[in-house]
């Protein structure tokens, strides 16, 4: 469906809507280019929740995802935001975290390599990163979890290093990452934005298109699942599925309101091998990654929903994306899934996934579709690097740890540092705001009740995306930047 038909579409929603008629009218002015309302200046009209009406203004949300890296990793010295105490003018004294394979303590050192380890990433190993609040468990997890992988994988080339000396403490700043930096300054940089879940990829993803991370005892039964921070069900011949069958995610995703609602949306998948390991393990093969293929980055195949509304044919290889961008057919809602070359999980480089990244979001503004976009850009766990922030506590699920994430639209805010705390849960919110009437992942409203124990969307903790707008402002110009910009 093409992105205009999708906009046609979501007209006709919001058309059939008690009292609507005025947010139609608000709809259509708001997408003239460079028109405003009379009534703006003074009192912008808003929904129910407070949202700007002016959001209608976005057409086409595109979610990047790429993978393990925590805010402090990126961002922790940039100007302004929240970041490592006691460097680049952040107040309070430079950490040292206990260090039980070397001498004394670590403390958070520039990292130059684009070539990383990390450190493991479940929910033990968060729970014990976070060390009751102290944040100073990084290093002692990371040690044990390497020492113990390389015990039976010695000639691994990370094992030589990483036993009595992960990297976990390492941070890159603008020399290394020119161009996430470079968007940081044109538009807007979230520094309080936490994974949902308490753990590692999976869960993650699940969060990124459901706002619940579930396991389900009875197939095909929504009311049978119940919250699961590590183990959701996972693909066949992991691990983490020792009966070999598919898993079955009976709970309801954002695609059900989306097809119900006649809203467009596509998953991109990269072709090539998955980004990690898919039962956690800190090393292990590489296993194929495609959008014919389900697994841990292509996790809706195994949406009762999806199969059920016959969406699978929605779930397509990346090059499709860019095909949409060039014939004008972007759909309303993105999701963009890397392959492991390009994912930044460790140990891939830093400086592919930034190339990669660039090339997508290039891509974006130079189409014509870049004046109606959101861009979200954020990375799914912390992947066991070090961060200073203790996570909120929200439901029996997350937060979990801070992780980067941007904000890039030619109506977002020009170096706006958004301190808001956010989850990958607003991305949906946002979603459902703008699309959606504001309807949630709610069992008792969305027509397909399931028992996830709380609507993460209404937490009130949770920030709202619209305030890194400026939806009054005239559409900015694309900021096209190099694909291999020179790292200092």
């Amino acid at each position: 469906m093409s992105g205009s038909l999708g906009g046609r579409l979501n007209r006709v929603v919001f058309a059939g809507i008690a009292a609507a008629c005025l947010a139609g009218l608000l709809l259509s002015l708001a997408e003239l280019p460079g028109q405003h309302h009379a009534a703006s200046a003074a009192t912008p009209p808003r929904l129910a929740d407070g949202t700007p009406a002016a959001i209608h203004k976005i057409r086409h949300v595109v979610i990047i995802t790429q993978e393990n890296r925590s805010f402090d990793s990126y961002f922790g010295t940039y100007p302004g935001a929240d970041g490592i105490p006691g460097l680049a003018g952040n107040p309070g004294t430079v950490p040292c975290l206990p260090n039980p394979g070397g001498q004394g303590c670590a403390s958070p050192y520039h990292q130059v390599s684009a070539y990383n380890a990390g450190g493991p990433h479940s929910f033990a190993n968060a729970v014990g990163d976070i060390a009751g609040g102290k944040m100073n468990g990084f290093v002692k997890v990371a040690e044990a979890a390497w020492t113990s992988a390389c015990a039976s994988n010695p000639q691994n080339p990370l094992c030589s290093r990483e036993k009595t000396n992960p990297d976990v403490m390492g941070y890159h700043d603008g020399r290394e990452l020119p161009n996430y930096w470079a968007y940081a300054r044109h538009f807007v940089l979230q520094d309080h934005m936490f994974e949902s879940d308490k753990s590692w990829s999976l869960p993650a993803h699940l969060y990124l298109v459901s706002g619940w991370s579930a396991h389900c005892r009875v197939k095909g039964d929504p009311m049978s699942c119940h919250s699961a921070r590590d183990k959701p069900g996972s693909p066949p011949h992991q691990r983490f599925n020792p009966t070999n069958k598919p898993p079955d995610y009976a709970w309801t995703d954002l695609t059900y309101l989306l097809h119900k609602y006649g809203i467009s949306w596509r998953y991109y998948v990269a072709k090539g091998n998955q980004p990690d390991c898919a039962d956690n393990a800190v090393l292990c093969g590489p296993v194929k990654l495609s959008a014919a293929v389900p697994g841990m980055w292509n996790p809706l195949p195994y949406f009762d929903t999806v199969r059920q509304d016959h969406q699978l044919h929605n779930i397509e290889p990346l090059h499709h994306f860019y095909r949409a961008l060039s014939t004008n057919t972007l759909p309303a809602i993105s999701w963009i899934t890397p392959d492991e070359r390009v994912s930044e999980h460790p140990p891939s480089l830093t400086t592919n996934g930034q190339t990669y990244v660039t090339g997508l979001i290039n891509s974006i503004m130079q189409s014509p579709d870049w004046n109606s976009t959101a861009i979200f850009l954020t990375w799914d766990d912390w992947g066991g690097f070090y961060d200073h922030v203790k996570p909120p506590v929200v439901d029996g699920q997350g937060y979990g740890l801070r992780v980067p994430a941007l904000v890039i639209s030619p109506y977002a805010k020009q170096g706006y540092i958004d301190h808001q705390t956010l989850s990958f849960d607003a991305y949906l919110k946002f979603i459902e705001d703008d699309f959606l009437h504001g309807q949630r992942l709610n069992p008792r409203t969305d027509g397909r009740p399931d028992s996830r124990p709380t609507v993460r969307e209404n937490a009130k903790i949770l920030g709202n995306l619209a305030q890194d707008f400026n939806f009054n402002q005239p559409p900015r110009p694309p900021v096209i930047l190099p694909l291999h910009p020179p790292i200092n």
